[in-house]
Order: structure tokens, then C-alpha cells, then sequence
């Protein structure tokens, strides 16, 4: 099969701006897709720290996105590697204090909608070729719902087109916006009216994003193949369970993958001591370091529970906190990092005055502190409600530090729980659990805490076992591969027919 040409359009990559997993997968997929051999090239916003961080930009094109508008195109490099990354510069949208989406008072900037429409607009103009570049991308993969026009806006005009993939990444960030928006964004940037339809665009007489992307492309993924099921669920669905359902044939789970260059204790330099399954008693060095980080007192037989993610109900931080006190009683201590709701980072905060021996907890992220969290704990707890796909646990595993996490999404996928029938089959990873209650998060606690405080071989059996895991970005690559090839075979029947 020939290398495909591919334009990945994201709204984050790490490591020049990220505000959660979109961003580590698209700073690791394309790298992957390149070492693949294909032709990759990346389009992202130019923020304001993306321009600061970029390097070397050179102007490349300038393109009319409407009547009276124009953007920049520049052209870099992604940080430290050969591939092509091309900034849509538009200062009164990206240049600005503040976060891609969020302003610095935290809520949505009030033009999101202008501003990612602006985005997929030259996104569009690019994958036509219409951008002075003399490339046209075979696929279009586009990431949630800051891309979600692009679909949309390939299915109209004149034929050949490119290919359109699209990956939902989280069903719960949809990108909607009132009907006067789209009027708006008509008269403003030349969206086709005709996008304004219930098959389209509008959902319950507003402006989806996310619809434009699922109802419009040629092939759609998701990040793992049980959060594929549930978001044709009702619950997961978020009022597009219906649709999904409808195009459940063009629909795919592919997991994300753990960029093993950066996160593997057998060479982070970012942790105190590097450690493999060969030599898993090294690991003991980052649990002291740990401690002292988090200000524990210093004890080799007290098991750590780590803990890391943004502190709202999604990843069921309140579950955690309504078992702590009973948790608490036990002989533990516990460390978390994360920030989000206010109530939740305070409440977190009392816990600490209160068992000051026992938790203690950061609010500000720190990949240093992240990373040796991985490394120093010997359990990770992630009891989501839902969790599309999930990157801690997947750290957690390489790291020997055993998940605890709810069956859901990527979760499920990707930890076997620690059952009798696979201890015996040396396929158990973790400990996992169904109900998002506290009771059941605290009894999959109970079991990992009595079986390390058991010191049966069976819990070094289970972290390692973990630890040779394979959920490296080849093989998810591959199979992004295989989509970006049905989609490109779908739209050449649809061109023949």
C-alpha cells in the first residue's frame, strides 16, 4: 500500500499547548503515522503560546476565509521532530491571554464559535487545496468538536474531495452554540446555509460542532472500543445516541497509546530512581522520594494510593472523597494531584489538616510531580464515570503501580481485574469494579490494600504482569491507517456510484 497523505487537525498537541488527552495524542499519534511512513502534516491554532513556543515560523500563504477576512498560514516543525506542523494565524482569535478555549476568568471565551469556525474554515481551503500549498491531503483527520465543521463543510461543493475521519475523544465537550450563531457565522465566513438542518448542523434548534463531525464524516473513531458501545447508550450519548447508532458501520473504538519515549521507568529522568521488571525492588526509591515530596512520613510497608486528574464528577472525585474517612482508618496514605472544581480541591484540602500523616495533595500539575507519582505509588485509583479511552491507567501499568478503576471505556479495555480465575492465568493487571458508588470504589480498594499487605508473590506477579503490557502508538497507528484507507475507499465509490 502506498503512504498516505495526511492532514491531522487538532486543536491541541503537545508539546506546544495541551489542556488534557487530546493534546498527548495528537503530539504522539502523528509521529507514529510518520514513522509509518506516511506524509503527515499537522494544522493547529496559532495561540499565543504556540507561537512562543513553536520556533522557527515561516509565512506561507495567506488565505480569504470570508468576505472581508483573511488568516496567516505558518509553517514549523513540531518540537524536536521532522513533522510539519501549519498554524492558522488569526490574531483577533489566538493571540490572547489565556487558555485554547477558556479566558482567564476560566469560562468559554464567548466567540469559541467564530473562533473554531475560523479554524475549520482554513482547514477546509487547505484539504481542497485551495490554500496556495500545492498539497492535498488523501484524509482529513479531524479531533472533536473544535474540527467538527470540517466534515460539514467538505460534504458540499465540487467534487473530488479528500477523505473525512472523525475521532470523538469525550461525547461530554460538544461545541453548541445558539441558531443566531450560525446565521452569523454565514454571513461572517460563508458557511453553507444548507448545513442548518436536522441531518446537519442543528441540533434541538442550536448549532452543533460535534454533529458536523459525526454526522458528515466518512469514517468515525473513538479512543477505545468499549466507549464506542456506550456512546450509542443513552447515558454516553449526550442527545446523539441515535445518530451514533445510525452510523454505527462507520463508527470504530481504536485505543490511544502510551508514548513509551517519555513515560517508562526504565528511563524517565524525571523520576529518582529508573526501574524495570527485572529490578521492580528500585521501585522503593521513588516511593521514598514520594513521601518526602508530599511531606508523608517515610515508611517502605505502607502501600500508596496515587491519584491524578482534574478534579470534577466525570473522573468521580466525589466518590473518592465520601469513602476517605472510612479509607482513612486503614493503614494507607494516599497522594493526589489535580485541579478543577473549587469545592472539591477545598474539601481535599481538609482532608489533608485533618489526616496530615496520611493524604496530602497538590492542585498546581507538574509533569515532574505526575511522574513520580506513577513511579512511587503502589496503586493508582481512577474511579471514573465514564472514561473514553484513559492515559493514567496506562502510565500506571507501565510503572508497576497496580489501577483501581471502574469498568467503563478505555478503563475496561485496558486493566483485567484481579480475580482468582485470572491471578491463576497471570492475565490480571489491577482491580476493577462496576457501580459509581463510593462503597464499590472502597471495597476494589480493600482488596488491592489486603492483597499488597498480604506480601503474597501474587501482588509483584500483578504489577508486573502490568508493566509488560504493550500499548505503544504503533499499533494504534496501524489501525488508524486501516480507517484513513475505508474512508478514502468509501468516498471513491461514492464518486463512481
Amino acid at each position: 500500500m502506498h503512504p498516505q497523505k495526511i492532514l491531522f487537525a487538532t486543536s491541541e498537541v503537545w508539546p506546544l499547548v495541551k489542556t488534557g488527552g487530546l493534546g498527548d495524542v495528537s503530539g504522539s499519534l502523528p509521529l507514529a503515522l510518520r514513522a509509518l511512513r506516511h506524509d503527515i502534516r499537522v494544522v493547529l491554532p496559532a495561540y499565543r503560546e504556540v507561537i512562543i513556543r513553536a520556533g522557527k515560523l515561516t509565512l506561507i500563504s495567506v488565505l480569504n476565509i470570508g468576505p472581508q477576512f483573511s488568516v496567516r498560514i505558518l509553517e514549523g516543525k513540531l518540537p524536536n521532530t521532522n513533522v510539519t506542523v501549519w498554524l492558522i494565524d488569526s490574531p483577533s482569535h489566538f493571540d490572547r491571554r489565556g487558555g485554547p478555549y477558556l479566558g482567564l476568568d476560566g469560562a468559554d471565551w464567548p466567540d469559541n464559535a467564530e473562533r473554531f469556525t475560523v479554524f475549520c474554515r482554513a482547514i477546509e481551503l487547505i484539504a481542497r487545496n485551495n490554500a496556495g500549498l500545492d498539497w492535498q491531503p488523501d484524509v482529513v483527520h479531524c479531533n472533536d468538536w473544535q474540527t467538527g465543521l470540517v466534515p460539514a463543510l467538505l460534504s458540499t461543493g465540487a467534487a473530488p474531495r479528500p477523505a473525512t475521519v472523525f475521532t470523538i475523544h469525550n461525547m461530554a465537550y460538544q461545541g453548541i452554540f445558539p441558531a443566531t450563531t450560525f446565521n452569523n457565522l454565514v454571513t461572517q465566513f460563508q458557511l453553507p446555509p444548507a448545513l442548518w438542518d436536522i441531518n446537519g448542523v442543528e441540533f434541538f434548534d442550536q448549532l452543533s460542532f460535534i454533529k458536523g463531525g459525526i454526522a458528515y464524516a466518512d469514517m468515525l473513531t473513538t479512543v477505545s472500543a468499549t466507549y464506542a458501545q456506550e456512546i450509542g447508550t443513552a447515558e454516553f450519548g449526550y442527545g446523539l445516541a441515535g445518530l451514533l447508532s445510525h452510523r454505527a458501520d462507520r463508527l470504530t473504538g481504536i485505543l490511544n497509546g502510551v508514548d513509551y519515549s517519555i513515560w517508562d521507568p526504565s528511563h524517565d529522568p524525571l523520576i529518582t530512581q529508573v526501574y524495570d521488571e527485572k529490578a521492580f525492588d528500585a521501585k522503593l526509591v521513588n516511593k521514598t522520594a514520594l513521601q518526602k515530596q508530599y511531606g508523608l512520613p517515610v515508611d517502605a510497608a505502607v502501600p500508596i494510593i496515587g491519584s491524578i486528574g482534574r478534579m470534577v464528577e466525570q473522573k468521580g472525585v466525589d466518590l473518592i472523597l465520601a469513602m476517605l474517612d472510612e479509607l482513612l482508618t486503614q493503614d494507607v496514605q494516599v497522594v493526589i494531584l489535580g485541579s478543577g472544581e473549587t469545592r472539591y480541591e477545598k474539601w481535599f484540602a481538609e482532608f489533608a489538616a485533618r489526616y496530615p500523616n496520611k493524604i496530602a495533595t497538590r492542585h498546581k500539575f507538574s509533569e515532574e510531580t505526575a511522574h513520580l507519582i506513577e513511579a512511587g505509588a503502589d496503586m493508582f485509583l481512577m474511579p471514573s464515570r465514564f472514561e473514553p479511552c484513559g492515559l493514567n491507567q496506562l502510565y500506571s501499568l507501565r510503572y508497576g503501580t497496580c489501577p483501581i478503576v471502574r469498568r467503563t471505556g478505555g478503563l475496561a479495555d485496558t486493566v483485567v481485574d484481579a480475580t482468582e480465575e485470572n491471578l491463576s492465568a497471570g492475565t490480571a493487571t489491577g482491580f476493577v469494579f462496576d457501580e459509581p458508588s463510593a462503597q464499590a470504589v472502597f471495597a476494589a480498594t480493600l482488596r488491592a490494600l489486603e492483597m499488597y499487605r498480604s506480601r503474597s508473590p501474587q501482588w509483584r506477579q500483578l504489577a508486573i504482569t502490568g508493566m509488560k503490557q504493550d500499548f505503544s502508538w504503533r499499533r494504534s497507528a496501524q489501525e488508524y491507517v486501516n480507517v484513513y484507507r475505508r474512508a478514502v475507499s468509501l468516498v471513491i465509490q461514492n464518486q463512481n456510484s
